[in-house]
This record gives structure tokens, C-alpha cells and sequence, in this order.
């Protein structure tokens, strides 16, 4: 089995959310216990840090990757979904899984007459987990993959667990109150692991993860109680200063989005916890870390300036959470005029982010070669409703090509609203 065919069967043989949606998501444990039973339960050989949140854990599990990776440790880091290449989704030390690793591993699932019928991400996870394990990796950073509770990335004891915040997302599966959706989030918590919160200042989602931890016996921080991160500036070079009241002199982060300082705020609150668990960490390592953690871990899509005149960003925020910070970025930015190149999983609550969209761009609505896409012309009427103008691209690259041809070296051109998107455009653009 080559590598194109290992992921052909993965992506086209069986369920995968990404693709199908709702049909393609399988809640529960239990396959995923079947799977670890089968590879001999590999996620017991390491430390694992579990990452959940509706926005912001990606950005979240790649700078603690960084950080413990500059602090001398081997790092596994299991990331969702990827933009390119399937093999993002699985890296150690920033490099990712080879394609033979995975094309024998999927031989040996094809070949192992094991009844559990996994999803996608089910099998992916534990393809994860045995490699990191083979790796011999001393830390592995998982990010959930839908929810917490019932993700196939649940069946680990992690020595640390992080949630970054909750916001509206995913309702079909994981309801439709801020505490409903807390509540599976709050799933990842276990028995006398700490965890940090980074934001819980809605009082119902607090009273969530206080009863949770309560109940766990779990020591739990809230970041946002007490923040870490004092100040933030934005550099002209696209990164961020921040001053952080544990560290002497400004922290550079290379992750720019003004959505980024609670991040890194929610990070050093981790690092804190980990230090005070035995994990040796020096702040010039996380000083270090944060200021390159593309370089080090490959991690792509989040406020990313991909060209110059005109300015180029793209950004894989997907929902009204994401978009109530980055719509605001947007409309302070310094330019003559914005192009904004635009598509949305139909899952989601578009018309609440295309309410936040400023009225005085230009749009190049836009769709993924996804079944999950909504249709370029429906998003073009949907946006018409909220004043925002604009043709419609059934295909990304052709947008995207549009926008540059009509955008002033003084003007900013925008690419976002889905990971799929990005994907699209990425592989096209390398």
C-alpha cells in the first residue's frame, strides 16, 4: 500500500466528520479503547498534556509543544484537521510522521480483521498514539478533536489539562448553552490532574469547571483570574510584544492575531503548572519557543502574512467565537483597501460571523471542494443581507486570483473563514 493509498482509504473509506459532518462523527469510547487494547495501550508509555477548547487550542497545544521541545524534551504533538498534508496532523519535534509509517499502519488495520469499525479521526488518534510510543517520545501534546467527553483523545491520563475557553460551536453535538457545551469540554478533566482554564469569565461556564474540578479532586487555575500577560504591543514585523509579570524583559510571539495574547496568557499559566509538577522548564526556553514556534513545530494558518504589497493574511478562524476578536483586528488594520476572500463549513453560524463583517470591503465569496461547503452563490446572498458586496468563486484559487489582480499594493487581502479553505488554496499556492 503506498502512501496515496493509505490516505485515499482513510479519507474516502471511513467516517470522517471533516468531510461528511454530523454522519461522519462517532461519539463514544469505545472503539477508541478497542484500538489502544489492540496496539498494546501506547499512550501509557509517555506524559501526555490534553488540549480542548472551542478556540484557540491549536495555537495553544503548538506553543507548549515549542516550549517543551526548546527545553530539551522529546514532544509528540497530535494537532486537527490539517491544511495540506495529512502527515501535519502527527509530528514529533516539529517533524511529521513519515509516509511509510503511516502507509504500514493502515496495511496493518486493513489486515487485522479487528470488528470496531473506526472513524477517521478514531483511527488517526491511535495511529498517533503507537508512534509517538515508537518515537519514544517524553511528552506527547494531544489536541481533542470535537468536544472532550466522548473524543476518541479521552482515553489518555494526562499529567496536565487545558481548556481555553468556550464559545457557541458544534451545537448539534454538543449543545446549545455555553454550559451544555462547558460540560463536554469539562469532560477531559480527571482525577486529581490539574488543569488551567483560560477563560471562564461567563458564570455559567465556571460554575462548570469549578463543580467539575471540584468533584475530580483536580487543582484548577483559571488565567484569566489572574493574568500573567500585562501588556501586548504589535510590531511592525507582524509578531507581538508582550510583557508577562513572570518573565524580565518582553516575550516575542510569532503568532500575531490579537486573539493570540490570551493564548499565550492561557500557555504560561500551563508552563507554571507543569513547572510545579517536576517538568523542567527555564524561561529563556519559553522566551525562545514562543518567538519561533512555526519554525519549530510547522504550525500554519493563524493570523499568517503569507505576502507583501499587497498584504497578505490568511487566518482559519471558523466561528462567531473566533470572529468577534478577528473582525475587530481587521477593521483596525492600516490600509487603503481590504479584500476579504471568504468560505464557511455550512455547519457553522455564518450569518452571526458575516454580521461582523466590515461593510466597506471587497468580497470574494468563495466555497472548499468540500461537501461540508456551503455554495459560493448562497454565501454571496447571505452576505448581500448584511450589506457585504462581492462575487461569487465556486472555486478558492480562482478568488483568491481575483483579489489579487484587483488589490493596490497598499491594500490588505484576507483569506479565511474555514481550514478547508486554506487547504485548498495552500496546496495550490505552496
Amino acid at each position: 500500500m503506498t502512501y496515496k493509498d493509505a490516505t485515499q482509504y482513510l479519507f474516502s473509506q471511513l467516517p470522517a466528520f471533516e468531510r461528511q459532518g454530523a454522519s461522519g462523527y462517532k461519539p463514544g469510547l469505545g472503539t477508541a479503547i478497542a484500538l489502544d487494547d489492540w496496539l498494546g495501550n501506547p499512550h501509557r508509555a509517555y506524559k501526555c498534556i490534553h488540549v480542548a477548547g472551542t478556540n484557540g487550542k491549536g495555537s495553544v497545544a503548538n506553543m507548549l509543544a515549542a516550549t517543551l521541545q526548546v527545553s530539551g524534551y522529546r514532544v509528540g504533538l497530535f494537532t486537527s484537521p490539517h491544511l495540506v498534508d495529512f502527515r501535519e496532523r502527527i509530528r514529533v519535534n516539529g517533524e511529521m510522521i513519515g509516509k511509510r509509517t503511516v502507509s504500514r499502519f493502515v496495511e496493518r488495520w486493513v489486515d487485522s480483521g479487528l470488528m470496531c469499525e473506526p472513524s477517521f479521526f478514531e483511527l488517526t488518534t491511535a495511529l498517533a498514539f503507537e508512534y509517538f510510543k515508537k518515537q519514544k517520545v517524553d511528552y506527547a501534546v494531544i489536541e481533542v478533536g470535537l468536544g472532550g467527553r466522548l473524543d476518541s483523545s479521552n482515553i489518555i491520563m494526562p499529567m496536565l489539562s487545558v481548556i481555553t475557553n468556550i464559545s457557541i460551536d458544534h451545537t448539534q453535538f454538543l449543545g446549545n448553552t455555553l454550559a451544555e457545551i462547558a460540560s463536554e469540554k469539562a469532560g477531559i478533566i480527571k482525577s486529581g490532574v490539574p488543569v488551567v482554564v483560560g477563560d471562564a469569565s461567563q458564570p455559567e461556564v465556571r460554575k462548570v469547571f469549578e463543580d467539575t474540578a471540584r468533584e475530580c479532586h483536580s487543582p484548577i487555575v483559571i488565567a484569566n483570574d489572574e493574568p500573567l500577560v500585562t501588556s501586548s504591543v504589535k510590531n511592525s514585523n507582524g509578531t507581538l510584544s508582550i510583557t508577562a509579570a513572570n518573565h524580565d524583559g518582553a516575550l516575542t510571539c510569532q503568532l500575531s492575531g490579537d486573539y493570540q495574547v490570551a493564548n499565550v496568557n492561557t500557555v504560561l499559566h500551563a508552563i507554571e503548572m507543569l513547572k510545579r509538577n517536576g517538568v523542567k522548564i527555564k524561561k529563556s526556553a519559553v522566551k525562545k519557543a514562543l518567538a519561533k514556534v512555526c519554525q519549530y513545530t510547522g504550525f500554519m494558518g493563524r493570523w499568517m502574512v503569507i505576502g507583501k504589497e499587497p498584504t497578505v493574511i490568511c487566518d482559519a478562524g471558523h466561528n462567531a467565537g473566533a470572529w468577534t476578536i478577528q473582525s475587530q483586528q481587521l477593521q483596525e488594520l492600516e490600509c487603503d483597501k481590504l479584500h476579504m476572500v471568504l468560505g464557511f463549513s455550512a455547519d457553522k453560524d455564518i450569518d452571526t460571523v458575516l454580521g461582523m463583517m466590515p461593510k466597506d470591503a471587497i468580497y470574494y465569496f468563495t466555497q472548499a471542494q468540500s461537501s461540508r461547503s456551503m455554495k459560493a452563490e448562497a454565501l454571496q446572498a447571505l452576505g448581500a443581507k448584511h450589506g457585504l458586496k462581492g462575487e461569487a468563486y465556486p472555486i478558492a484559487l480562482n478568488a483568491y486570483k481575483a483579489a489579487m489582480k484587483a488589490a493596490k499594493p497598499s491594500d490588505v487581502v484576507f483569506l479565511g473563514g474555514s481550514f478547508y479553505v486554506l487547504g485548498d488554496l495552500f496546496k495550490k499556492l505552496k
